[in-house]
């Protein structure tokens, strides 16, 4: 297991969303890198110099410290240094504080990278952690306990993270999303279906049809080329891994199951795995040549 520790305003909201993410193993709210040892939450407000952060412990088998930062840099404003939504002073900095060394220039090429997105200077403190105290014990998991209290990260960027996370999951991992609770599986506006992450179109609105699968489902991709075929033999089965040939994503698999009027196959696709562009946004988004595939 690997740890750093992230500061970006109260930290309760912040040991929230990072208990949402696949491959963060533990999570604790404490003070760090202040004037002093030993700080209590009274003497950090009396301005200690301590920074609110989470101490977050992760597997690196499933989660890189480069896509933890990127989760980050999601709930923050980076070029505000004292000030994060409602949260102002010292305390509510942001800052990004390791314990080992090897993991500075990873961070530093982040920093830079993002900057590339702002105007502003980028403000976010890089040291090495020091001082660190462990939070009184009522701070700890606190809007789990206190579901309804204070929190400057808004409601979407839990539902982002979690959204996030399951495509992560599904892509990356070759995971499978709930059947019944993922976003097209009843879904049959006219459009396309797009790589999440290259935008490559792969499935058309005209080939999809309804199932008691619970994921949407498909006759065919709009080009062959778009897409792979792998042999599956995980769970103790043999199936046909269906993969993006542009971003080498999981999309799901295909049977020969399906409709003969329609040629028999039945791609199951993820709706995490694919994006929709509805017909109307299609040529101003740039899909105009798709149009013919409806």
């Amino acid at each position: 297991m690997k740890d750093i520790y992230l500061a970006g305003g109260c930290f309760w909201g912040v040991q929230k969303y990072f208990d949402l993410i696949d491959g963060v193993i533990g999570t604790e709210v404490g003070y760090a890198n202040g004037n002093s040892k030993n700080p209590t939450y009274q003497s950090v407000c009396k301005g200690s110099g301590h920074a609110e952060v989470v101490h977050i412990i992760y597997n690196p088998d499933i989660i890189k410290l480069d896509r933890l930062l990127e989760y980050y840099y999601d709930i923050i404003d980076p070029t505000s240094f004292h000030k994060q939504g409602e949260d102002e002073g010292i305390q509510y900095r942001t800052g990004i504080y390791y314990t080992n060394k090897k993991d500075v220039e990873l961070i530093v090429n982040s920093l830079e990278n993002l900057q590339k997105k702002y105007k502003k200077k980028i403000v976010v403190e890089v040291e090495k952690l020091n001082n660190y105290t462990r939070a009184e014990k009522y701070h700890q998991k606190f809007l789990k306990n206190h579901p309804f209290s204070y929190c400057h990260i808004p409601n979407h960027k839990f539902k982002d993270v979690v959204s996030k996370d399951m495509t992560h999951y599904v892509t990356q991992k070759k995971g499978t999303e709930p059947a019944f609770k993922n976003k097209y599986y009843n879904h049959f506006k006219e459009g396309i279906y797009i790589d999440i992450d290259t935008n490559k179109p792969l499935f058309s609105s005209k080939d999809k049809y309804q199932t008691d699968c619970g994921w949407p489902t498909f006759s065919k991709p709009i080009e062959e080329n778009n897409i792979e075929k792998h042999p599956d033999l995980s769970h103790f089965m043999l199936r046909t891994e269906v993969v993006s040939t542009t971003s080498k994503n999981h999309l799901g698999h295909v049977f020969n199951d399906g409709p003969k009027e329609l040629g028999g196959k039945r791609y199951c696709i993820n709706s995490a795995a694919i994006k929709f562009i509805p017909k109307d946004q299609m040529e101003k988004q740039g899909f105009k040549e798709y149009l013919k595939y409806l």
